[in-house]
């Protein structure tokens, strides 16, 4: 920290500490971490254990990377480190059930993020400035996060005011799963003339002329949009190191701890994972990581699986980076599309055979599984499936579910409950409910997906965001919907009686994500023995404004005992910043722009507490 840093972080630190020695900083990185106690003390902090037996404490001991104690406060012991919480709220470290970290790490750098971001004007601003500083061949992405009814102008930039910010440097922007905003420079970067014809899976918009306008429109899927991104530039590999850990560091700045990679397009095993895996072998992993194997290729689903099989094992790896089974792409005819401005798609008629043969050879072999679906037909099918492999090979004990299903019925959800399956929600509702108001109708919407039914029947529930292509990775913009039931654009989608209380939802998020990879009772709840993983909050989770959930991230996140995450109020435990590379990443500006942070403490902005989150 340089000499500016220093006094800003002691002037905040107030109440922060009250240590038995000297305050140092405690860093996840393992192999380099030399705490100078071998326990940690965290006291007066106002603790939401999660323990039905033990639901508030006012002390909590870590030792070994555990739980050792959770009470009321105690005597420290020479060997504590003691850190006063000044009175803060605690919860155990959220996990995300449904996340593309994996992914997401390898660009995060190269990407300008427009979450949470409430003026169009601001992110043209943002956009603006990206441009100027992003040298050629390089792109400028834009890439989810965002959608067009959080701006209060409620609409998304034109095609006019793409081309007048950037004439020159290629521009793409990613909304939801529906379209993409490409410039003239991008247009002429990809070879995108009039005598290029519409690819599969999309369609190119064009002027009267024939030649493309720069709007890419994702139908009858959204191939044409992921095909065109993975044509850019991509970042070096010591650069999509770095990027990654940027990424988790973010992710803890909002209180993330674990989550579960769902795989995705264009995420190849073992290929992709060989930056979190080198991470994770120089111990920098500050989110905790159980991934789920994705294949890349209709109609050698059977064949990816069964090679897969004969090498990876679930619950292969260790606590911060394990195999947790296959999908959330089983087979492609099994995946519908969930662009709510287009009807919904019919699955095709080799979609049960597919299935059938892939999800045999995943429990013969006891592999956990996860399918994508959006829709209650599609969920049907695939039950028929499921129930008939049932019949010869019993799924309980097998830890699969359902990703998704914003429409299923109770019906189907009976079904999965006989078969001891789960359900992973996320809040791309929250993103997307005006569009599905227009398409179904309000009262549709009601019941997308049936939250308070699931939980009523025991079903296995937890709580994500599939981030970070089309919602937000803030895991409090989840929590504003689960409690809310607002979408980001301001409209009520649910009743009452499909709304969750704080509890409940903070629940989906911590034991209730737990049981998707297979850890309840080893995360999720601050229990003696269970990972010592948790946030300290900025605001107090239970008391705030329902519309200011979405403002709450860390002031301290702990992951295994380690301090990974340090807010203003504890600056001086922030762990050693890790510098932003390429010089022309996105994170130096992007932050500053709203007032958080300037180019010259770049490197501390994924430590620092600054956010670019306006809601």
């Amino acid at each position: 920290m340089n000499r500016r840093e220093f006094l800003q972080g002691s002037a905040a630190l107030g109440v922060a500490l009250a240590t038995t020695g000297c305050a140092t900083t405690a860093t996840r990185d393992r192999a380099a971490a030399k705490p100078i106690r071998n326990s940690l003390r965290l006291v007066n902090g106002r603790f939401i254990t999660m323990n039905p037996a033990q639901p508030r404490a006012a002390c909590v001991e870590i030792h070994a990377g555990r739980f050792a104690y959770v009470g009321d406060d105690r005597a420290a012991s020479a060997t504590q480190q003691t850190i006063d919480l000044g009175g803060r709220s605690v919860i155990p470290g959220l996990i995300d059930s449904h996340l593309h970290l994996i992914r997401g790490g390898l660009n995060y750098n190269m990407e300008l993020r427009w979450d949470g971001i409430t003026s169009l004007a601001d992110a043209m601003n943002l956009l603006k400035r990206q441009v100027q500083r992003t040298p050629a061949p390089q792109w400028v992405r834009v890439v989810g996060g965002f959608c067009e009814l959080q701006f209060k102008e409620r609409r998304l930039p034109t095609l006019e005011e793409l081309n007048a910010v950037a004439p020159d440097t290629p521009v793409f922007i990613l909304h939801l799963y529906d379209r993409a905003l490409l410039n003239r420079a991008a247009l002429r970067a990809l070879g995108y003339t009039k005598d290029t014809p519409n690819p599969s899976g999309g369609r190119i918009e064009r002027d009267l002329r024939g030649n493309p306008t720069g709007l890419l429109v994702a139908k009858p899927n959204a191939s044409i949009l992921y095909k065109t991104l993975a044509l850019g530039p991509k970042l070096s590999f010591d650069d999509q190191l770095n990027s990654t850990r940027h990424f988790m560091r973010e992710l803890n700045r909002l209180g993330v701890t674990s989550c579960i990679d769902a795989g995705g397009g264009f995420q190849n095993f073992p290929d992709d994972y060989a930056v979190v895996e080198k991470l994770n072998r120089d111990g920098h992993m500050t989110v905790r990581i159980a991934y789920n194997l994705f294949t890349q290729r209709p109609k050698g689903e059977l064949e990816d699986f069964s090679n897969w099989t004969k090498t990876v094992r679930p619950g292969q790896g260790d606590a911060y980076y394990r195999a947790n089974g296959a999908g959330e792409m089983l087979v492609y005819s099994a995946a519908d599309f969930e662009d709510f401005r287009e009807p919904r798609p019919e699955m095709p008629r080799d979609m049960e055979d597919e299935l059938s043969r892939v999800v045999r050879l995943l429990a013969g072999n006891r592999w956990a599984f996860r399918l994508h679906a959006t829709y209650d037909q599609t969920i049907a099918r695939a039950l028929d499936v499921f129930e008939a492999v049932n019949r010869d090979i019993p799924l309980r004990g097998i830890p699969w579910f359902f990703d998704h299903a914003e429409t299923v019925s109770d019906r189907n959800l009976e079904r999965v409950s006989v078969l001891g399956g789960g359900i992973a929600i996320q809040h791309r509702m929250a993103f997307q409910g005006e569009y599905f108001v227009d398409q179904y109708g309000a009262a549709a919407a009601e019941r997308t997906p049936p939250i308070r039914r699931m939980i009523e029947m025991g079903l296995p529930v937890g709580g994500g965001t599939d981030a970070t292509r089309v919602a937000s990775y803030n895991p409090w913009v989840s929590l504003f919907w689960l409690v809310t039931g607002k979408t980001l654009g301001g409209t009520l989608l649910y009743p009452a009686a499909n709304r969750l209380t704080r509890e409940e939802a903070l629940r989906l998020w911590t034991t209730g994500s737990a049981w998707f990879s297979s850890e309840q009772g080893v995360k999720g709840a601050i229990v003696p023995d269970q990972l010592a993983d948790l946030a300290v909050l900025s605001r107090d989770f239970f008391a705030v404004p329902e519309d200011e959930i979405k403002s709450i991230e860390s002031e301290l996140t702990i992951v295994g005992g380690q301090i990974v995450h340090a807010g203003p109020a504890f600056a001086s435990l922030a762990p050693p910043p890790v510098p932003i590379s390429p010089d022309w990443s996105p994170l130096r500006v992007a932050q500053s722009s709203l007032g958080c942070a300037t180019d010259a403490f770049a490197g501390q902005i994924a430590s620092a507490g600054c956010s670019c989150f306006m809601f």
